[in-house]
């Protein structure tokens, strides 16, 4: 256990719904708001969706204890039954017997304990968890219960709590009846990155962290907010690993190689996966590190291969055709103040081909018909020799600077964009993209229509380009760095 080395007195990421560890973000203190508002002004049904993980459970614990003296509360999450066995499950938790199994029966009993309870002045509250498995017939069995009223006050409040399927299920031409009745949704969104720093805070603070030395540093919380998609329950098993490996290496605060070799380990790449790209991230097991199969299914066919090799051709052939018209029609050059950049100059390197017949280096023919000149005072001739002593091997070509543009989406993280255009998020791509754009401070800073310049390609470690890049251990960084 890490707690001891941490100095905390409590797990402070675990997966209990303890109330005390519920962040409220603004969707989640909006939820919550609605949900207490209804169950007091005795709306009658209510709902809450969100997706896997958002803390939904941990929510209606805390509605559940806000109303713990002031109503009678059941709380039900075997949702996988008949009408018969969820009445059997709602009387049992209300310690009433119905051994015979007869509906009539055991409507007639829950009636009398609903007017006992309105007698006695409380409330009846009823939280359903996980109700998108309920079957229509169950959901029916629901809508029924709150005919259990009188003229002036419902005598049941329903909560139902479920994923996005339980809205797919309500609003079905089925089900009508029961969706009129819902008269207050709550919705649960992901955190944003500032949220996640706060979710952390929040329950380190809970298990006795004193915060004069940090857990985990900007970086790595920068990567918990991407690998986790500000899903809660997806930060908790990040940073409870991070802790955990973190303690192992002796390391008193979490770095971002600890958090790379985490999210390595759980794949969150693939669990979270949202977009076709995505969804086709496969885990090789006897490795650490997420690639995206970096061949598809069909890459040995043979239409393949010549696809290939005329996108290439093509390419190949756009960039000769210029300079072989430059040097063709410049039989005399001139001095200009423009050069070529040092290091592409070195290489014998043409860096950034432009439209026309024009490429770095070389002016196009005027409209008089003047001939081309190169801008440095090389004769075109000397370039090409250049270029001949040169590695012009195009598939090494690793510091030429060809890039494109993407659009960041709505909730879309630096990581995520990592993976659907690499196939995965390693250190060295990433530092690429920050260098490519400088006004990017951190991976936590993306907004919607952003625009981010990437690599065309990434990195390559060799000629040959490798099918799968896997991300170095923590332990092993560490090794090298001893």
């Amino acid at each position: 256990m890490y707690l001891d080395y941490y100095g905390l007195r409590e797990e402070p990421f675990g997966v209990t719904p303890d109330p005390r560890y519920l962040y409220l973000s603004s969707t989640h203190r909006e939820a919550l708001a609605s949900l207490l508002y209804g169950v007091t002004v005795g709306r009658g049904f209510m709902a809450l969706i969100a997706r896997p993980g958002m803390g939904k459970t941990t929510l209606l614990f805390q509605i559940l204890q806000h109303f713990g003296r002031s109503a009678r509360t059941v709380f039900l999450f075997q949702t996988q039954c008949t009408p018969r066995d969820f009445l059997r499950s709602l009387l049992a938790d209300l310690a009433v017997e119905s051994d015979d199994g007869d509906l009539v029966r055991m409507h007639s009993k829950l009636n009398d304990v609903l007017l006992r309870e309105a007698r006695s002045g409380k409330q009846f509250l009823v939280v359903i968890d996980e109700a998108q498995n309920l079957d229509d017939p169950v959901l029916e069995v629901v809508r029924m219960l709150s005919n259990f009223e009188t003229s002036r006050d419902k005598l049941m409040q329903i909560i139902l709590a479920g994923q996005p399927q339980l809205g797919e299920k309500l609003g079905s031409q089925n089900l009508v009846q029961l969706r009129q009745r819902i008269s207050l949704f709550g919705h649960l969104k992901p955190f944003d990155a500032s949220e996640t720093n706060l979710y952390i805070d929040h329950r380190l603070s809970v298990a006795g962290h004193d915060f004069r030395a940090p857990l985990f540093t900007r970086q790595a919380r920068a990567m918990i907010a991407c690998g986790s998609e500000g899903i809660p329950r997806n930060i908790n098993n990040i940073c409870f690993n991070a802790l955990s490996l973190g303690c192992a290496l002796k390391q008193k605060t979490v770095d971002r190689d600890v958090i790379l070799e985490v999210l390595s380990d759980l794949d969150i790449g693939t669990l979270t996966a949202r977009s076709p790209a995505v969804a086709k991230m496969e885990t090789d097991s006897r490795h650490k590190g997420m690639h995206l199969a970096s061949r598809s299914k069909d890459r040995s066919a043979p239409r393949f291969w010549l696809r290939k090799f005329a996108l290439a051709g093509a390419f190949l052939a756009a960039l000769s055709w210029p300079l072989v018209d430059a040097v063709k029609n410049a039989p005399q050059v001139r001095s200009s103040q423009g050069q070529m950049p040092a290091e592409s100059a070195s290489m014998g390197l043409i860096t950034q081909p432009v439209s026309g017949t024009s490429i770095e280096g070389f002016d196009s023919a005027s409209s008089s018909g003047s001939p081309a000149v190169a801008r440095d005072g090389i004769q075109p001739s000397q370039k090409v020799a250049q270029r001949k002593g040169a590695d012009t091997s195009f598939s090494s070509e690793r510091n030429v600077s060809v890039t494109r543009v993407v659009q960041v989406r709505p909730y879309e993280t630096l990581y995520r964009i990592c993976a659907d255009n690499f196939g995965k998020c390693n250190t060295e791509i990433m530092e690429k993209i920050f260098e490519l754009n400088p006004t990017l401070v951190n991976a936590d800073s993306l907004r919607p229509g952003q625009e981010l310049r990437l690599p065309r390609t990434p990195p390559r470690t060799g000629n040959v380009d490798r099918q799968l890049e896997h991300t170095p251990s923590a332990s092993s960084a560490k090794a090298e760095r001893r």
